[in-house]
């Protein structure tokens, strides 16, 4: 199925190679196959002819993150927050890449500004939480991740950063909570911890 999908986006850019609307398609495509490379290609030619869309920036971040370059998805995050303030999971990827990069004030700053603009939105909680975590703020860390699950009770994510928090902590007791509850959520996120902690 997903080879034939394919195949129909390759031959419709064949059919008009300088689309940006067909690059950029195809392009996440390769993105969900792991295909960087060409998708990185294609999403380079949709942005010299679409220097201001938002989302061949987000989508070429993303391939850069998913191949560990950095700091060029954190200009293309940054690029694509200024082309749309609202685009909350590039504010979340950004504070993402500023604290993978050591930049811990930066990563709070992009994140609080996010949660100015959309404070229901519990995956950048879940950043923050993180970030909170490895300043070892313990306690504004937990906050973070309760308020996550506050939001999306159901947020595999969030049970699996408040897990780590408990670990982190010592509390087994808690992780082997978060544990139970993530074999319903998220089968092979619970076999994950499983196997590393039971």
């Amino acid at each position: 199925m997903h080879d034939k999908e394919r195949e129909e986006l390759e031959a419709a850019l064949q059919q008009d190679p300088e689309n940006p609307l067909k690059q950029y398609t195809l392009a996440l495509n390769y993105i969900d196959h792991q295909r960087n490379a060409e998708a990185l290609e294609l999403l380079d030619r949709c942005i010299e002819a679409r220097r201001r869309d938002p989302a061949a920036l987000y989508a070429r971040a993303v391939t850069y993150l998913s191949m560990g370059v950095y700091r060029k998805a954190a200009c293309d995050l940054l690029k694509t927050i200024v082309l749309d303030r609202s685009f909350m999971q590039a504010y979340k990827h950004l504070g993402f890449v500023q604290f993978t990069l050591g930049k811990e004030e930066a990563a709070l700053k992009t994140l609080n500004k996010a949660l100015e603009i959309d404070p229901d939105y519990a995956e950048i909680y879940c950043v923050l939480g993180d970030a909170y975590l490895d300043l070892g703020e313990h306690d504004k860390a937990r906050e973070a991740f309760e308020k996550a699950l506050k939001l999306e009770p159901d947020n595999a994510e969030a049970h699996s950063k408040i897990a780590m928090y408990y670990l982190a902590r010592g509390d087994m007791k808690g992780l082997k909570r978060e544990y139970e509850i993530l074999k319903t959520l998220d089968v092979a996120l619970a076999e994950q911890i499983g196997s590393l902690f039971f």
